[in-house]
């Protein structure tokens, strides 16, 4: 199955059992806007929990907060949104279609990357276990001419996108003959400045006066609470303030299923520093954001970090862990030193002093910031896409399996009577009044025991107890493993300590340290 046949696959996975469909489907959708179904619904708020009690619960100097989507406009200028907050944007005069011109020049560079990666491989081929990837990289011809070429069109790119130059950008998409992916011709117009934050009107009057902004991100909310939170919470440098919340940008290319849409979900956090400490701090949490990444075990070679070539005007080091979705590497989590831009800005604008006394150095200062960004959509898609298998077994037949980390799941167990007679389905109930207190059970008697396993086995529900007529004599049932379909009695009194052990997401904080 190819990179792309997989993601059509997992589309149509998650509409099939649940859970993503497009947002108002009957009115024929809107692009880039999707809603979460009911297995979705709880896979997400799982993947919310691990990260916040990862943050908050095991952090002493960490809290939470909740600020409101709506915010004061003025809030959006002293960020530099409401200037500084653009996509470069290119329209293509045949097809009509429009396009950011960095995207279509990261486009041309992947493919760039796809032919020198393609020459690696015929090398390996040819050269077996004598084959040495970084000597061939280094000397062969064909892969130097292609890094060379990538790496002469990213510096181009890099300094179009610093200086701001709409011209050389489309001069550069111009010099690398790209084409319309729809139309196939390369007539294109000037490229121009095009903000993302959407505005909408406070109050009865519709004018510019009452205008207002969806929040583009969450991050803001954090830093106009400063003082609140450290006073009242008699917080020490240093500390982090986290949250989880809606943001909304009206992207120009919003494609690849979850990955980038108009509304979203961000859990961030912000951790205020001493200045000159800032650089400290920001390695730190890049190992401790990968780490918290890595032990849900989809595979370490599926991060990997990126530093930015292009500074934001906030940062003065970034870096993006980035995974390998089926197309291919791209960005998960940021992590930022946002020096004091932010808390400097809003004491500027503001006109109210955001400054926190040090009493150990015995000064008053503007704290720096890093900055840790994660798109929670993209987390699903990437665990989603990880735990997604079409399995071959040794009968013969295929089962599509969701191999999800068990604290993950959605459902967490599935209590299934043998027969829908002789008493199985009571006693079934009797187990499912028990445990679902404490777990997230379906009940399921509908179809052979084989075919219930195979939707249980869609879904990602780590186990399967099955009661039969000799539970009725010996309290015990089978349980059904998922990912290995190993099958054991356990008795029904033992069932709840095995299933939160496994399910827990206590051995998941353990790989942190």
């Amino acid at each position: 199955m190819t990179q792309e046949e997989l993601f059509k696959a997992l589309i149509s996975h998650a509409k099939e059992y649940g859970f993503i469909f497009p947002s108002s489907e009957i009115y024929d959708g809107l692009s880039a806007v999707y809603d979460y179904g009911q297995l979705g619904v709880e896979l997400k708020n799982n993947i919310k929990k691990y990260w916040w009690d990862a943050m908050v619960r095991l952090n002493e100097n960490i809290v939470g907060i909740d600020s409101a989507i709506f915010m004061h406009p003025r809030i959006w200028e002293a960020s530099g949104h409401v200037g500084a907050f653009n996509d470069p944007l290119i329209d293509n005069k045949d097809s009509k279609k429009r396009y950011r011109a960095d995207v279509l020049l990261e486009d041309y560079l992947a493919k760039l990357e796809e032919k020198e990666n393609k020459e690696v491989e015929k090398g390996r081929r040819k050269f077996g276990e004598a084959f040495d990837e970084e000597q061939f990289r280094a000397t062969n011809p064909n892969v130097l001419r292609q890094r060379n070429k990538i790496e002469a069109v990213r510096a181009k790119m890099v300094a179009a996108l610093e200086a701001n130059d709409l011209k050389a950008l489309r001069d550069l998409i111009i010099e690398c003959e790209i084409a319309c992916p729809i139309s196939g011709s390369k007539n294109w117009t000037d490229v121009r400045q095009f903000n993302l934050m959407f505005s909408t009107q406070l109050g009865s009057v519709s004018d510019e006066s009452g205008t207002i902004y969806l929040r583009p991100e969450t991050a803001q909310g954090i830093f106009v609470n400063f003082l609140n939170v450290q006073k009242t919470g008699r917080m020490k440098i240093p500390f982090g303030i986290a949250q989880i919340g809606k943001a909304f940008r009206n992207e120009i290319v919003a494609r690849q299923f979850i990955f980038r849409m108009r509304e979203f979900e961000q859990m961030e956090m912000q951790f205020f520093v001493r200045p000159g400490e800032e650089m400290k701090w920001y390695e730190q949490w890049k190992q401790t954001r990968l780490a918290w990444h890595k032990a849900l075990g989809l595979g370490e070679d599926k991060y990997r970090y990126h530093d930015h070539e292009k500074l934001a005007h906030y940062a003065n080091a970034a870096c993006d862990i980035e995974f390998d979705f089926p197309f291919g590497f791209k960005e998960l989590e940021g992590i930022h030193s946002r020096t004091d831009f932010d808390l400097g800005n809003h004491q500027k604008f503001s006109g109210r002093k955001i400054q926190y006394f040090d009493p150990e150095t015995n000064e008053s200062y503007v704290p720096y910031v890093i900055e840790t960004s994660i798109g929670l959509d993209r987390t699903f898609l990437a665990v989603y896409s990880a735990a997604y298998c079409e399995e071959q077994l040794a009968d013969g037949e295929q089962r599509v399996v969701l191999r999800l980390p068990a604290a993950l799941s959605p459902v967490k167990a599935a209590v299934m009577p043998l027969v829908k007679k002789d008493g199985l389905p009571e006693l079934a109930r009797e187990i499912m009044r028990d445990l679902k207190f404490d777990f997230n059970c379906q009940y399921d008697e509908k179809d052979s025991i084989g075919k219930r396993y195979r939707r249980q086995d869609a879904i990602g529900t780590p186990f399967c107890i099955t009661v039969d007529h000799q539970s009725l004599e010996d309290r015990c049932v089978t349980v059904r493993h998922r990912d290995s379909m190993n099958q054991e009695r356990v008795p029904i009194d033992a069932l709840r300590a095995m299933i939160a052990d496994e399910v827990s997401f206590r051995k998941l904080f353990e790989k942190l340290g």
